[in-house]
């Protein structure tokens, strides 16, 4: 890959019909006031914007979207393998065993986030999120071979360490690419992922658990196939994915520069370099995003928000199981709802973007899947609860984007934005520690313990999302000016 010259094409195309943001100021934008590139007052036209944007949709967003599904895949098919004969194969049917294999996985998880988000540009990210992809898809491969429950904790262990990096990384990846206002759909269009891997991984679950050899009983082939698929995925993508802007091949020179004029125009200030490929690390940076109380406060919503969201996507065929369906009728039955989910992401990331409301719309995802859970809680009647799931998906898995979207929304430049959303994903996580104990086998089979506790999460996520858009909201348009925020 070659750096494009982010010198001026004498050709460049330029119009006073240029876009405006009404985003709020970043944090520490004001910390460079006299930096004003001097170029400021060369401008973009909207059919030019928009058209670097499309470039940037087809050949990035897609391949986002494809490593979001196979980390989903490969970190909650444990779900499906569990009640494919992985759980009685490895003697953790009883107790917490199997709990303790599902949260070993989030203890690197959690430690990788902020330096793993450093590294995303010190390497270059179109290297850096593939390996991490390559590196996991073995592992996840090697669970496979797995025959106690020591080595299915140590390979929980590096699959978790693999995966930490990957989700702060692409939020920060994209915010390379797009202007603020264009920002939280993309991060809709990948995380909406997540719950289609609930959906085809319990398909592939299905039919991969019957296959029948000397030695293996069926689950191990989830893992084989699986983890294959992402190894090769990964291996392909280095090929297609740029570092940043400047990188990308797919557009002229005059487009490249444009890019990242475009992005220097959103940043207001905020850097003291136009282009991010000179931005250097400065522990000043970091100083900016961690003591600042929008990173905390936002923090503490994703926690409220990853609860429900990890239980969900780890125990779902344990639920429908309880609801006294057949294994493979409980594998199938996990399409529909996740794929209800895949819809309300993709729904209500675009009224996000478009409305520009974020606390509102978590309000309203977070009450759906507290009726959700509600059903499951009230009644033991399998179809109602059933019900329920679609409810809780549809709700539940709606609100992650939006909320990391409002922080990365209203962070630059660069090494704040990694930090903030490192600081972010590393603190909601600890959530899963929650989330993988919310559902125990003594609980069986109405999990009443595990839904009320998810329902209280969801409560936090909605009511907390809402009060921060009022009290933030009104905070910053008082204040945005002198604090920096």
């Amino acid at each position: 890959m070659t750096t494009a010259s982010t010198e001026t094409p004498e050709n460049i195309s330029t119009s006073p019909n240029s876009e405006t943001l009404d985003e709020k100021p970043a944090i520490g934008e004001l910390e460079n006031p006299s930096t004003t590139p001097p170029d400021e007052e060369i401008q973009i036209s909207k059919e030019l914007d928009q058209l670097i944007t499309k470039k940037f949709d087809r050949h990035i967003v897609p391949w986002l979207f494809g490593l979001w599904l196979l980390a989903f895949i490969d970190r909650s098919n444990i779900g499906n393998a569990k009640i494919d004969g992985l759980a009685a194969d490895l003697g953790i049917l009883k107790g917490t065993k199997f709990n303790i294999a599902l949260a070993i996985f989030y203890v690197p998880y959690i430690c990788v986030d902020i330096p793993s988000n450093w590294l995303v540009k010190r390497i270059g990210a179109g290297y850096y999120l593939p390996a991490l992809i390559i590196g996991w898809g073995l592992i996840s491969l090697c669970i496979g071979f797995v025959t106690t429950w020591k080595s299915l904790l140590i390979a929980r262990f590096f699959l978790g360490l693999m995966e930490g990096g990957l989700l702060g990384g692409i939020i920060i990846y994209l915010a390379m690419f797009y202007r603020r206002h264009q920002l939280m759909r993309r991060i809709g269009l990948f995380y909406c992922a997540a719950p289609l891997s609930g959906a085809f991984g319990g398909l592939l679950a299905t039919g991969l658990s019957e296959i029948k050899t000397k030695g293996y009983n069926g689950w191990p082939f989830i893992f084989f196939v699986e983890g294959g698929i992402t190894l090769l995925f990964g291996i392909v993508t280095i090929f297609f994915l740029p570092h940043t802007p400047s990188h990308s091949k797919f557009l002229t020179e005059e487009q490249r520069y444009l890019a990242i004029h475009r992005m220097k125009l959103d940043y207001r200030g905020a850097s003291p370099v136009a282009n991010i490929d000179n931005e250097k690390f400065d522990w000043h940076w970091v100083k900016l995003a961690v003591f600042n109380w929008n990173t905390w406060l936002l923090s503490l919503n994703f926690f409220a928000v990853i609860t429900p969201i990890y239980s969900f996507s780890l125990f779902l065929p344990t639920i429908i199981t309880a609801l006294g369906y057949t294994r493979v009728n409980a594998n199938l039955l996990t399409v529909p709802p996740n794929m209800t989910a895949f819809l309300s992401v993709i729904l209500v990331t675009s009224l996000s973007n478009h409305f520009k409301r974020r606390g509102l719309l978590m309000l309203i995802c977070a009450s759906i899947a507290i009726i959700g859970y509600i059903m499951l809680i009230a009644t033991s009647r399998p179809h109602i609860q059933y019900g329920g799931t679609f409810l809780v998906a549809a709700g539940s898995f709606a609100c992650p984007p939006v909320v990391m979207g409002w922080l990365a929304n209203n962070t630059s430049p660069h090494y704040v934005r990694a930090s903030a959303s490192g600081l972010q994903i590393g603190l909601a996580n600890i959530a899963a520690f929650i989330a993988t104990f919310t559902y125990i086998a003594a609980d069986a089979p109405r999990y009443i313990t595990g839904h009320a506790i998810n329902l209280v999460g969801e409560w936090e996520a909605g009511t907390g999302g809402k009060g921060w858009e009022v009290v933030g909201g009104e905070y910053r348009d008082v204040g945005a000016q002198t604090s920096g925020v």
